[in-house]
């Protein structure tokens, strides 16, 4: 006998949404991808309608881009790596929906320039430009160091932590813990270092630091287990650190 599953999808544009539901066959290692490109080859719902197909992105299909992300069942995550079969231990219906802290476009898919334009404003990047004289061959990265960088740098601004933050909302200037984390990786980074003053100065504000309330749900939901409120708080103390040394005219290390 055949095992049937319902994705019940939260689809349509701003302002008309709507709730359609569609059954689908199980099969061993079947996810929530796999299962909307099934809807895809065939758009037909649950009342015999046949209807458009869903939209949502994709792109790597490993949890690496960080595209595919949705709410299943309620909680931020990639639906590449959403399996099928745990779920139906609770009950044969999955919800899925867009995330809602960003501007909707269509169905599942939502438009996180916000997240990239926060990485603007920390310059999340390390400048190559020859500003500064960084010896022969630039600085050397210990092993320790590189190692507790490369977590950091798997973030894939997917969005979950965005998502699961109460500080993140239309009423809040805060950019997210994903851009406070970004500024704690190209800070350590040796070669980074030099505009690591820049970087805590535009974090002194409400957009940065002060507007998080410790809520640690980011950290529960970061697919890629990226130690964001530790990040969080060594930002916080080396912010409030250079607002020091900015208020009494200190000069910047070199």
């Amino acid at each position: 006998m055949k095992k049937e599953f319902i994705l019940k999808i939260y689809r349509g544009t701003p302002g008309n949404q709507y709730w359609e539901e569609f059954a689908l066959e199980f099969f061993s290692g079947v996810n929530v991808t796999s299962a909307l490109l099934e809807i895809q080859k065939s758009p037909i719902n649950c009342k015999g309608e046949k209807t458009t197909p869903v939209v949502w992105e994709q792109g790597c299909l490993e949890e690496v881009c960080g595209s595919c992300s949705m709410l299943v069942n309620g909680q931020p995550r990639q639906s590449c790596t959403a399996l099928i079969e745990p779920y139906l231990k609770e009950s044969n219906v999955i919800t899925l929906a867009p995330f809602t802290k960003f501007p909707l476009i269509r169905d599942l898919v939502v438009d996180r320039t916000s997240m990239f334009e926060s990485l603007k404003k920390v310059r999340a990047w390390v400048s190559v430009e020859g500003t500064w004289d960084t010896g022969e061959n630039g600085p050397k990265v210990s092993p320790e160091v590189q190692e507790a960088l490369y977590v950091l740098s798997t973030c894939m601004t997917c969005g979950c932590c965005l998502e699961s933050c109460p500080q993140v909302n239309e009423k809040s200037p805060f950019m997210g813990p994903a851009a406070m984390s970004q500024v704690r990786l190209f800070n350590h980074n040796p070669a980074g270092a030099f505009e690591a003053p820049d970087r805590l100065r535009a974090v002194l504000g409400e957009e940065g630091i002060a507007g998080c309330g410790n809520a640690q749900n980011c950290v529960r939901v970061c697919p890629k287990n990226i130690p964001l409120t530790e990040s969080l708080a060594l930002i916080g103390r080396e912010a409030s650190k250079q607002y020091l040394k900015d208020f009494f005219g200190l000069p910047d290390a070199k």
